[in-house]
């Protein structure tokens, strides 16, 4: 079985799909000297995608990465984007119908030993794969917003997808820059998105209950956990929390007044209420929803880009 990652700056990657994620892909596979077909249902589609494509250059360039390395190619014929594919990157809206007749469609033309990688944020490879003749090699290759500045992809497959086939996965990841991690089975969410959803309900209550406005919370997680957690995930921030003692004594010390908040916020749901949808957008709207979306973009990326080349320097400097 083909073993073909863009190392070798040949290799064919259909990326279907050309939303925000999809052009991101694309952009990123490109940059890497990968051959990409973007596909898309509807062709008036890659306009939008082609502007996309020139605002990520200049971040692209940043990064160290040259746009122009790969060749991209747009399509609305799905037989022509993945039949000589070596992998092929699904970024299709996240409904389950929808990914169960594009893999089965995929399945027809691709070569048998093309990856067959999917975006979606939530659904399983077991919902995704339904109806397919070999739905183990359907893997969740589920990359953060943009994904070709993010580094994190996570990486999960099926009960039967084969070993070898989540290794040439975590291996192609690699090869175009990424930091892959791989998850030892699928929970609805996967992970970083757990964690957003538990993160973004407290924060929710915390503005329902009127203890911050969202402009306040925003700065409290910027200049105190975001920063942190940029360094160190929670686990080893906690174990330094510790002092000498470490993990262990951080839970001598405070693992009861945490089950106590959490008990605390379970006590108290919340949900998307029309009152709390009304109390958010109005503040965002007076903090910065009004401000156009391209510029926040741009302002994020920069930051984005400042912080993971401070970072790369600092591991550069920690392992010499």
């Amino acid at each position: 079985m083909s073993q073909q990652v863009c190392d070798a700056q040949q290799e064919q990657v259909a990326v279907l799909g050309a939303g925000v994620i999809g052009v991101s892909w694309a952009a990123l596979f490109a940059a890497h000297g990968c051959r990409i077909a973007l596909y898309d249902i509807n062709p008036l589609a890659f306009a939008a995608a082609e502007q996309q494509l020139e605002l990520i250059r200049p971040t692209l360039l940043s990064l160290g990465l040259a746009p122009d390395s790969g060749h991209i190619v747009f399509t609305s014929n799905l037989n022509d984007a993945v039949s000589q594919a070596h992998v092929v990157q699904e970024c299709g809206p996240d409904r389950i119908q929808i990914k169960q007749r594009l893999w089965q469609e995929v399945e027809k033309s691709a070569p048998a030993d093309a990856l067959l990688l999917s975006s979606s944020s939530g659904i399983t490879t077991g919902l995704q794969s339904k109806g397919m003749k070999r739905p183990e090699r359907v893997i969740i290759g589920h990359p953060f917003n943009p994904p070709h500045l993010i580094p994190l992809v996570e990486v999960v497959g099926g009960k039967s997808t084969p070993a070898e086939l989540i290794q040439r996965a975590m291996s192609f990841y690699a090869s175009v820059g990424k930091t892959p991690v791989q998850l030892h089975k699928e929970v609805p969410g996967f992970v970083a998105n757990r964690l957003q959803a538990a993160l973004m309900r407290e924060a929710t209550l915390l503005v329902k209950w009127g203890v911050v406005d969202v402009n306040e919370l925003d700065t409290i997680v910027t200049q105190s956990i975001g920063q942190r957690w940029a360094i160190n995930g929670p686990f080893k921030s906690f174990h330094l929390g510790g002092g000498r003692g470490g993990f262990r004594h951080f839970l001598d010390q405070f693992a009861r007044g945490l089950q106590l908040l959490w008990v605390h916020s379970w006590v108290s749901p919340v949900f998307f209420s029309k009152g709390v949808k009304k109390k958010l957008l109005s503040q965002i709207d007076n903090s910065f929803g009004k401000d156009p979306v391209s510029e926040l973009e741009k302002e994020r990326d920069q930051k984005q880009i400042e912080l993971l080349q401070t970072l790369n320097s600092a591991q550069k400097n920690s392992n010499h």
